[in-house]
């Protein structure tokens, strides 16, 4: 390759995100340097917190520049090596965005073992939304046997995960997804004890009925309408893993209905970003990997092909057209 193709933020979007706010440019392949590594990226992820970067609004981190590569993680092969710690042919993980080609001095660049775990996983269970959803779990909700776990978002690729780790542990399992299809998938292939279907017009009742016990810790991805339900069926001191408010990612207000169960319910909640705990990435993605490699951890992708058809698979992950975790395939 003597060139490679990347894709920019062109505008910021107001309200909805929109295909022009994007724009994909052709680059030359750049030439490396000693103690670096050329990189040809086989997936890209497409991940909602990306919807917050393209915002200049004052967050936890700053905003994506305009006219640079869109922010994300991927996984490829080294294709050439000026770096003494690794070699043509290494599969790797990094942050080199919606790009087909990433240039790295190794810091944080990390060697993937393809053997047992296929590379695209690496971005899924064994990457970023895992330890996502290991981190909530155990840091925050430390659910205990016998426990009922609510989980919205739950056929995503952090809902998921986080299900299935609750169901390991001897919880009780309740997810919220949209769509029949969806919640099949999260209590027939997933193995939680029941769904609920956010669109078929009864959340409340539904969710009560599946939570006859009450729920003692949620894993928020959503927030809104979602949230305050969860909230509504806490039990007393029970704990919330606020980790996306996906509701109100376009703009919208998320107001909290049910915010005087915080003060009567004695409830922990607690936000948080995966990316300021890494002294914790190496014990969670050990374990997040031996689980997937002994097929103890479901999973499912939903794969865009080729980089010009990020923007819509990244509109459709906004409004939950998506199925697992969101991909691109780049080779």
């Amino acid at each position: 390759m003597n060139t490679y193709q990347r894709m920019v933020l062109a505008s910021r979007p107001s309200g909805e995100v929109q295909a022009s706010d994007f724009r994909l440019e052709t680059a030359d392949v750049p030439a490396i340097a000693d103690g670096q590594i050329l990189i040809r990226n086989h997936y890209l992820s497409l991940d909602p917190y990306m919807r917050g970067r393209m915002s200049d609004a004052k967050s936890y981190a700053e905003p994506q520049p305009l006219d640079a590569t869109m922010i994300g993680g991927t996984v490829g092969q080294v294709v050439e090596s000026k770096h003494p710690k690794f070699a043509a042919g290494d599969f790797v993980a990094g942050m080199f965005g919606w790009s087909e080609i990433g240039v790295s001095d190794g810091a944080l660049l990390r060697k993937l073992d393809t053997t047992h775990i296929p590379l695209s996983a690496y971005l899924g269970p064994v990457g970023m939304p895992g330890m996502t959803a290991w981190f909530g779990f155990n840091q925050i909700m430390q659910a205990k046997a016998g426990e009922t776990v609510v989980v919205s978002a739950a056929s995503g690729a952090v809902g998921s995960v986080v299900g299935q780790l609750a169901k390991l542990r001897g919880c009780r399992a309740v997810g919220i997804a949209g769509g029949k299809d969806k919640c099949d998938y999260v209590v027939n292939e997933l193995g939680f004890d029941a769904c609920i279907d956010y669109k078929a017009g009864n959340l409340e009742g539904d969710l009560a009925a599946a939570t006859p016990d009450g729920v003692d810790a949620i894993f928020e991805n959503v927030g809104g309408a979602v949230f305050d339900a969860a909230l509504a069926r806490t039990n007393a001191f029970a704990r919330v893993a606020l980790c996306g408010m996906i509701a109100g990612y376009n703009g919208e207000d998320v107001p909290i209905r049910n915010a005087r169960v915080l003060l009567t319910n004695r409830l922990t909640v607690r936000g948080f970003i995966v990316s300021e705990h890494m002294e914790l990435w190496p014990q969670g993605l050990t374990e997040l990997g031996g689980l997937v490699a002994t097929g103890k951890l479901k999973y499912r992708e939903s794969i865009a092909d080729g980089l010009a058809a990020a923007p819509e698979a990244f509109m459709g992950l906004l409004k939950g057209k998506n199925f697992g975790k969101q991909l691109v395939k780049l080779i």
